[in-house]
């Protein structure tokens, strides 16, 4: 307990009144799969820290087992924050309340305010960086824990997404030329701001990248001591944990967390077809997945619900190998490919080889935020990617073949090699190439087909007299 000795006695608990502040907000950033609860565990017990989650599933009551959630007895190891208080029919829930709460006295600056150390674990990417940058724009305050309450952005997901989008480049052409129409989600949000403020979405960014300490990726950083840990793990070892991950999900009792689950909240929607998997706890990964399974079990052959079961365990993994990529790039281009004066360094983790996690994971990251909490820079070296200055970051690309909008460089040259273009321009030159035999040997008339096969007739008719002489 010498780290959190050492922690107590260099703390600022006098921070929130406006003095320097000298422990460190700890963020564990990685895919899912590599361990960030354990890790937050083990840093909160040795260094009497509180653990922030920052996934936007985990704020939901119910489906513990597919959400990940710490077990209770964890919760009693170490205070948790942040998991199980939104009733999960509410589906109005959005990153800003989940920032105004997070944020609150009662969480982070609480935590602070108590001398120890808050310990981000995530998660949802914007979730993590609604906490740690100034990138949220405030719209009407909205009442929480009732779906009473009219949310204008869900009015507006309602709409035709192409209407929306010509609505917003009318009211925000730069934000609408950033968005595709496809993407009603985050039309509808900025047409929302926009709406309940009078002031368009791209104007209220720029405004917070000029505040002081503000850049190109947002707002200043909210907390000056940020202390980020990455874990990493090859790729292929990654994949074959996650879905061992899954097949212990399962035998932990899976199926019937989401039979209840579906039973108590979604089965009634499903049969008045209002069901909604785009908000809300329902958009959890896995519980969608086993949509077909679960309002078909017990109405179809055994064989059947076994095929359903079978293609909803195997689209859980392939769900959550995407998942875990898109959450390690959104890493890399947010922390280390574009580093900027404001953006914190990042120390990477390697826990490929979890029989060296002792040595490996636990031992580093302890006297990585040892450094931070004594006041000086760490012996291990942040993590660093090649970047190129020059790169335009919001340059815009229509893919038309993919009817994608592609914003930014990077983003453009790492879509035109992606295995689905490539997949739809192999297909489009197939197509092409079929177009271009029809043109040059065109289809014979129906007449003169008729023509030929009387002269074909004649011919063999011609043939067969020629042998019987």
């Amino acid at each position: 307990m010498a780290a959190a000795a050492a922690a107590r006695a260099v703390s600022v608990g006098s921070g929130l009144r406006g003095l320097p502040r000298t422990l460190p907000l700890v963020v564990i950033l990685g895919a899912t799969g590599t361990g960030k609860s354990t890790l937050a565990l083990q840093l909160g017990q040795r260094l009497g820290g509180e653990i922030v989650s920052a996934d936007s599933m985990q704020v939901y009551e119910g489906l513990d087992i597919i959400t990940n959630k710490v077990t209770a007895q964890e919760q009693r190891m170490c205070q948790h924050h942040m998991i199980s208080f939104v009733d999960p029919l509410v589906t109005n829930y959005t990153v800003v309340d989940f920032r105004n709460k997070a944020t609150a006295l009662i969480h982070i600056e609480d935590i602070f305010a108590r001398d120890k150390i808050p310990i981000v674990v995530g998660g949802t990417n914007y979730y993590i960086e609604s906490l740690l940058w100034k990138v949220l724009v405030n719209t009407k305050p909205q009442e929480m824990g009732t779906e009473k309450v009219i949310d204008r952005k869900v009015e507006l997901e309602k709409e035709d997404g192409h209407a929306l989008h010509k609505r917003l480049s009318q009211v925000d052409p730069e934000m609408a030329a950033k968005l595709h129409p496809h993407d009603k989600r985050k039309v509808a949000r900025s047409l929302q701001v926009f709406e309940e403020t009078g002031i368009s979405h791209s104007e209220f960014l720029h405004r917070q990248h000029a505040e002081e300490g503000g850049g190109p990726l947002g707002g200043p950083l909210k907390f000056p001591n940020l202390c980020i840990l990455w874990l990493h793990a090859d790729q292929t070892v990654l994949d074959e944990r996650l879905d061992k991950r899954v097949d212990d999900m399962l035998a932990a009792g899976l199926l019937d967390e989401l039979r209840d689950f579906h039973r108590r909240y979604n089965q009634k929607k499903v049969a008045e077809n209002s069901q909604d998997y785009q908000h809300g706890i329902f958009q959890s990964i896995g519980f969608k997945e086993f949509h077909e399974y679960l309002v078909t079990e017990g109405k179809c052959t055994p064989e059947t619900s076994n095929q359903l079961l079978k293609k909803g365990i195997e689209s859980l993994k392939q769900v959550t190998k995407r998942y875990a990529r898109k959450q390690n790039r959104w890493v890399k281009n947010r922390f280390l490919s574009r580093p900027g004066p404001r953006v914190p360094p990042v120390y990477g983790l390697e826990v490929s080889d979890v029989s060296k996690w002792e040595e490996c994971v636990l031992e580093p990251a302890l006297e990585i935020v040892q450094s931070f909490i004594q006041g000086h820079q760490p012996a291990a070296a942040p993590v660093k990617m090649p970047c190129n200055e020059t790169e335009n970051r919001r340059s815009h690309h229509m893919c038309d073949l993919c009817d994608r909008i592609i914003i930014g460089d990077r983003e453009w040259a790492a879509h035109i090699k992606s295995k689905s273009h490539l997949h739809r321009l192999k297909k489009r030159r197939r197509l092409d190439s079929d177009a271009v035999t029809t043109i040059e040997s065109p289809s014979i008339s129906s007449d003169h087909e008729k023509e030929l096969k009387e002269k074909g007739s004649l011919g063999q008719n011609e043939k067969e007299l020629e042998s019987s002489v």
